[in-house]
């Protein structure tokens, strides 16, 4: 990375810190930016040549408020390390901004494979089923875990979760909005007017739970880290599943999805058989179908949020990602994904 690079790190300071706050000698120490992810830099550092720890910090510039808590992400992984939800193990957390410039954390290098394309190229049908069923274990584990036993009852709000979340996000949307998209206008008014009826369920939730936050053994079908807890908190089950789920909808080109592809010569079960096995495994009754829909526009409508601070950050010149010009005008096309389906449930 270049000097005038606004994701560079200052490894000599960083080599600093961990000498006087850890006890360590990282010797020669070298920052490699990881080139996915469009919010918290992510890094992978070496210490005399050999892979040591990977670093994730908070962007630069002017940040929403809430938005980017990475000592949030540290808080959860390190509450969960002796769980059946498999994460990195934490090493430290640095509040601090004047070391690297922002708030940072330290975790262990978790070998393993991660896939950007849910098609999983590459991979027999046999071992693609049944990293596909791990999926759904890992994502059905969180969700039966008791927060308070964590150590983190107070790590959101028990039930209103979709009230809460729309109105946040609703918000950040206006806070970053650089155009007008009329798909935005309709789901702003509409979703706080469909809220499911009836008391909500509340649980530990990832927020984010997708293929490429996953890291799968080098060898075995297995997940051996979930990854990227920036969106997490006590949430609807309901809500993180249809955002798992919704990558159904959507085609390769688009959030890299399956829409279009054949599921079945690959062995990837279906939307509904994945819904059925996490409801098999947590032993709940399966939804309403318009919940379920609610639940899917409602994800579709965060992504195009997510996208358009995307956009924001990306004209402000201070995104973490090279690519995050094209992934912010694809917010109109989510919100437009989004409405389509809020229709469906209207219907």
């Amino acid at each position: 990375m270049s000097a005038a690079d606004p994701h560079r790190l200052d490894t000599g300071a960083l080599a600093l810190w961990l000498r006087r706050e850890l006890g360590v000698s990282a010797g020669v120490l070298e920052a490699e930016k990881f080139p996915g992810g469009q919010s918290n830099p992510t890094y992978l550092l070496r210490a005399d040549g050999e892979a040591r720890w990977v670093l994730r910090k908070k962007p630069p510039g002017v940040l929403l408020p809430s938005a980017h808590a990475v000592e949030r992400e540290h808080r959860v992984m390190a509450a969960l390390a002796q769980s059946d939800v498999p994460v990195p193990r934490m090493v430290a957390l640095c509040t601090d901004a004047d070391v690297v410039g922002t708030p940072f954390f330290l975790m262990e290098l978790v070998q393993g494979r991660t896939f950007w394309d849910m098609r999983m190229p590459g991979v027999s049908v046999p071992e693609r089923t049944a990293m596909y069923a791990d999926m759904n274990r890992v994502i059905a584990a969180l969700h039966a875990l008791d927060p308070a036993a964590l150590g983190l009852a107070d790590f959101g709000r028990q039930g209103g979760y979709f009230a809460r979340q729309i109105t946040r996000w609703s918000a950040q949307y206006r806070a970053t909005e650089t155009e007008r998209i009329e798909a935005m206008e309709h789901l702003i008014e509409w979703l706080p007017a469909a809220l499911p009826a009836g008391p909500e369920q509340s649980c530990l939730v990832h927020g984010d739970f997708r293929i490429d936050n996953l890291i799968f053994h080098p060898e075995e079908p297995r997940v051996v880290a979930v990854i990227d807890w920036e969106l997490s908190t006590i949430g609807h089950p309901l809500a993180d599943l249809a955002y798992h789920l919704m990558s159904w909808r959507l085609p390769p080109e688009d959030f890299r999805g399956l829409a279009g592809v054949d599921i079945d010569a690959l062995g990837i079960p279906g939307e509904q058989a994945c819904l059925r096995s996490y409801l098999e495994r947590n032993a709940v009754p399966a939804p309403d179908p318009r919940e379920w829909e609610f639940a899917i526009a409602y994800n579709l409508f965060r992504v195009a949020c997510i996208r358009q601070g995307v956009m924001k950050r990306a004209l402000a010149g201070n995104a973490s990602n090279a690519a995050a010009l094209d992934a912010g005008r694809r917010a109109r096309q989510t919100a437009e994904f989004a409405w389509q389906a809020a229709c469906g449930v209207r219907a």
